[in-house]
């Protein structure tokens, strides 16, 4: 069961991911303490992401 849920996360940070680069949108965070935006596109190349797709 927890293979599941790993594998739908992982699927599911994914499509954000590719989706987040469509639209040249960033995603937030905050790393010590200090609020942090990095573009979808520097964080990994959506190619990829395809290539490294879990097999359901």
């Amino acid at each position: 069961m927890q293979d599941k849920i790993a594998k739908g996360v992982q699927l599911a940070y994914r499509r954000l991911l590719i989706e987040k680069q469509k639209g040249d949108s960033e995603f937030v965070f905050s790393r010590d303490g200090k609020i942090v935006a990095v573009k979808a596109r520097d964080l990994v190349k959506a190619d990829e992401l395809n290539e490294n797709k879990p097999k359901a």
